[in-house]
């Protein structure tokens, strides 16, 4: 069985009523990312949890993308330990297995659990204490990373090639929080060349109170150039992920008040 069948199928009285993007046909595309070649958009929802809303407990998140027409490209779901879930929370390795309309995995992001990693003032030279993610596309070829850059502040961060050479850098906002001083806006992460010219962004959008509140299913909008390799927008969707586990996946939701 191939990554992500067992997946799609355990959305009861989804699956027909879903509405897939066609599928380009590219010849010069890594398989499966023929998708990203149309687009400069990807909305990336949450699913939402009961069992977490309930008890607070995490479980493996899952995801849907889809364009800007609201047609699905791709779900993807995490795989890690429950030890890593209820003792690393937040901090936790993954791996994210993004999966397209026929439920094979087109690209994997791996993330590395590092204990006492994450502190921006300390990061300096190898980057060791920087938290990071590396993207596949296909699964067992590396065509991307993300990771952390020093900072006294704001959060930044590097997106580089298969390579290694840096691309892209980002920051973020000053406080990356919702439902925190009245902030109830849509919180950007914006991509600049490093010439400094604005890319895109990853938008964490503002879901309403009640599902800030009371759960972690959240939603980002990516927005880059539509022509801009697929490789590097397969690692800005990486980047995504990285951001949400970072700063949006800790909150304690059933204790806002």
């Amino acid at each position: 069985m191939s990554y992500g069948q067992d997946v799609i199928s355990d959305q009861p009285g989804q699956k027909d009523k879903r509405e897939w993007m066609p599928r380009p046909i590219i010849n010069s595309c890594p398989p499966g990312l023929e998708y990203l070649s149309q687009i400069d958009q990807v909305v990336v929802k949450q699913v939402v949890e009961l069992f977490e809303a309930f008890t607070d407990i995490d479980t493996k998140n899952r995801y849907v993308l889809t364009n800007s027409l609201g047609q699905q490209m791709y779900y993807a779901y995490e795989e890690s330990s429950l030890c890593m879930r209820l003792c690393c929370s937040q901090y936790r390795s993954f791996i994210i297995h993004i999966v397209d309309n026929a439920g094979q995995e087109v690209i994997r992001v791996h993330r590395p659990f590092q204990l006492c990693a994450g502190c921006s003032v300390c990061i300096k030279g190898d980057n060791c204490c920087a938290y990071r993610i590396a993207v596949e596309s296909p699964p067992g070829t590396p065509v991307g990373y993300f990771h952390q850059s020093f900072s006294w502040w704001k959060p930044r961060f590097i997106l580089q090639d298969a390579t290694h050479t840096d691309i892209f850098k980002m920051d973020g906002p000053c406080c990356p929080c919702q439902c925190c001083c009245g902030c109830t806006g849509d919180l950007n992460f914006r991509f600049q060349g490093m010439d400094g010219e604005y890319i895109g962004t990853v938008a964490k959008i503002w879901s309403g109170l009640v599902k800030e509140m009371f759960t972690k299913a959240d939603t980002f909008s990516l927005t880059f150039p539509k022509d801009l390799d697929v490789k590097l927008k397969a690692t800005m969707i990486g980047a995504m992920f990285l951001i949400d586990f970072m700063f949006f996946e800790y909150e304690d939701h059933s204790n806002d008040s």
